[in-house]
């Protein structure tokens, strides 16, 4: 038994099968399929997990009827021309000694588009609204309930077949098993429908149908511990359901938030402004009156939060999902007195859900490798040693000084500034965060751990690399704030993000915020002000704050500027100011839209890339590389990205 986290690393038992720790890698979407089967990237990305040391791994939702359709990229259990696809997965995670269980699954109402992107015909217990996609469902008949039961039981069968270990009933995050527990989504007057008796029977009929076509099987159940809607299910709700639920299961798997609504869906994969193992009261309420393990997910990204949540009896197994995402060798990291090696999540969800929504397959901003294993999972050494320098110590120039002095090359990096990071110290100063920070101290690992001689406070010309003498030169020099020419500028009081997040400048009690970016930078900085108690009133180039963000840590920020009582413009472009005003024009009206009694005017308009050194180094010899903000400015994950791309290639 591990010393440092005994209860993290002892056995658990779950029906008939025993996992060797309670590591669990929950099902999440990553849009690793290829027409509705796992692909060799998925079988790729699931195999690093279960190698990484993970003792469960529950892979992604498969859709168990035609009509069921999630998404364009979800998985498929409806016919037996999958069982093929399945048992690739397997036979990659059980060379590990990692249990291998698959989510069952239909959404209900909670639809995006059919395969071809037309909006679906979906289904649900009663014909009542998804407020957040939109959709009014068409109420299911009883002969469809029981064909829906019949298909569950089917896709256990296929997931047995395929060599699965267990099946996960998803009945969580408002779709269609939990809209039949919810009684505000289920008005049904059949034996579906009305006492919590009738609406749980369509559960224990899946569960039975299950056991008879897939014998032995883990049947697990996954639930949402409360919704966190008024119209969902509640805490109290959930705990009376699952103590009806128990005695059929193996397994109960508590999760948070609902699909139904902008507000619940941000705790589906809650970002970093919720405090790590934020859920765990909500497990705990279930186990206290469950006869059998109940796991627990939702921002458990360490195995100091995993163990202290199972040692104090809240949970059986935690998920661990975007920690080992970030890191897939967390758990064995941890089980061999490692931790401080762990490269720990810091909740962005930038590149794993924030791919998702956007249609692309799942990675991390931090560890680009993740989703691409069959690209970057085995690091090649290099052909031979190359003195190779790095200027800018950022997040580029930190990936790709590791990552090239890790295959072998003899690497300096040179950052100007006293310490390392980049704009990421900056990104750590807006509120709620905090967590961002955790990029550099990471990264910072990664770059010592392989060796990298470091030289901050270093600035660097043409003539200091010539006369260093290297192979390689990669730029890695950064951004700064864009301050483009202002129409009557020099009678307002203008400063930009960076110097109000330094506390290099004093901001007036009025304050106007011109968000042309729609990122974090904008927001953050109307959060700042607002909770220092300025007026503020922010100005945004696109369609609404935030808009490039993450949907839940876009939707998370909004609720919290309008408790703040933050106004927002959206669709307007800055042109002009004076002492007291800032002029503003509507985007598609071409009217002025004007900002009165104005006292600051911030600017958060995006950067401008600094490179003074790649054309003083043309015709000299040296191999020169331009990445992350350098060559464009854009974002930590483009960054890291580049930085990991172009060290693979040197």
């Amino acid at each position: 038994m591990h010393q440092s986290f005994p209860h993290l690393f002892s056995p658990l038992r779950i029906g008939a099968v025993e996992l060797k720790n309670r590591v669990m890698f929950t099902g999440h979407a990553t849009n690793l399929s290829t027409d509705g089967h796992p692909n060799e990237a998925l079988v790729a990305y699931q195999r690093a997990r279960a190698e990484g040391g993970a003792g469960l791994i529950v892979t992604q939702v498969s859709c168990i009827h035609a009509n069921g359709w999630h998404s364009g990229l979800s998985l498929r259990i409806f016919d037996d021309s999958s069982i093929p696809h399945y048992r690739r997965v397997a036979d990659a995670v059980h060379q590990f000694d990692c249990q291998l269980f698959g989510q069952l699954f239909h959404p209900g109402r909670e639809t995006h588009t059919s395969e071809d992107g037309r909006l679906a015909t979906s289904y649900a217990p009663s014909a009542l609204p998804s407020d957040r996609f939109h959709v009014m469902p068409r109420a299911m008949s009883t002969t469809l309930v029981e064909e829906f039961v019949s298909a569950f039981g089917d896709g256990a069968r296929r997931m047995r077949e395929g060599g699965y270990d267990g099946v996960e009933i998803v009945g969580t995050q408002g779709y269609l098993i939990a809209q039949f527990l919810n009684p505000t989504a289920n008005h049904r007057t059949d034996q579906y429908g009305g006492s919590l008796e009738n609406r749980l029977r369509i559960v224990h009929e899946i569960i039975s149908d299950i056991r008879r076509k897939a014998g032995d099987i883990v049947i697990g159940f996954r639930i949402s511990g409360d919704e966190f809607d008024d119209q969902g299910l509640n805490a109290q709700e959930v705990v009376t359901a699952c103590e009806g639920l128990t005695d059929a299961l193996d397994y109960i798997s508590v999760a948070g938030g609902t699909s139904a609504t902008l507000g619940g869906a941000i705790h589906i994969v809650p970002p970093m402004a919720y405090e790590a193992g934020y859920l765990k009261s909500h497990s705990e309420a279930i186990k206290q009156r469950a006869s059998c393990p109940v796991l627990l997910t939702g921002r458990i990204n360490s195995p100091q939060v995993a163990e202290q949540i199972i040692s104090s009896g809240q949970a059986d197994a935690c998920g661990m999902t975007r920690a080992m995402i970030c890191d897939p060798q967390m758990a064995d990291k941890a089980s061999r007195g490692a931790a401080d090696e762990i490269r720990a999540c810091i909740g962005c969800n930038q590149a794993c859900i924030g791919h998702f929504h956007k249609g692309y397959p799942i990675s991390c901003i931090q560890h680009p490798e993740t989703g691409r294993e069959l690209r970057f999972g085995t690091l090649k050494p290099a052909a031979s040693a190359r003195r190779i320098l790095v200027i800018g110590g950022g997040p580029a120039g930190m990936k790709a000084a590791a990552i090239a002095a890790e295959r072998g090359h003899d690497v300096t990096l040179y950052e100007q500034a006293p310490r390392l990071g980049g704009q990421a110290l900056l990104a750590q100063l807006l509120p709620g965060r905090e967590e961002f920070g955790g990029i550099v101290t990471n990264l910072s690992r990664e770059v010592e751990a392989a060796g990298v001689t470091v030289m901050t406070g270093t600035k660097v010309d043409a003539e200091f690399i010539a006369a260093q003498a290297p192979d390689v030169v990669v730029l890695a020099t950064g951004a700064l704030p864009y301050r483009p020419p202002l129409e009557g500028g020099d009678e307002a009081h203008v400063v930009d993000a960076w110097q109000v997040l330094k506390g290099e400048v004093n901001v007036g009690a009025s304050v106007a915020v011109a968000d042309w970016r729609c990122d974090w930078v904008g927001m953050g900085v109307a959060e700042k002000l607002a909770r220092d108690g300025c007026s503020v009133r922010l100005y945004v180039t696109g369609h609404m704050a935030g808009e490039n963000l993450p949907y839940y840590v876009r939707d998370q920020k909004i609720g919290e500027l309008h408790k703040l009582g933050v106004q927002t413009i959206p669709m307007v472009k800055l042109f002009g100011a004076d002492s007291d005003s800032v002029y503003f024009e509507h985007l598609t009206a071409g009217e002025a839209v004007i900002a009165d009694n104005v006292d600051t005017l911030v600017l958060a308009l995006g950067h401008t890339l600094v490179d003074n050194l790649s054309e003083s180094l043309t015709n000299t010899g040296v191999e020169v590389h331009i990445i992350g903000d350098a060559a464009s400015p854009r974002t930590a994950e483009e960054a890291v990205y580049e930085g990991l791309e172009t060290a693979t290639r040197l």
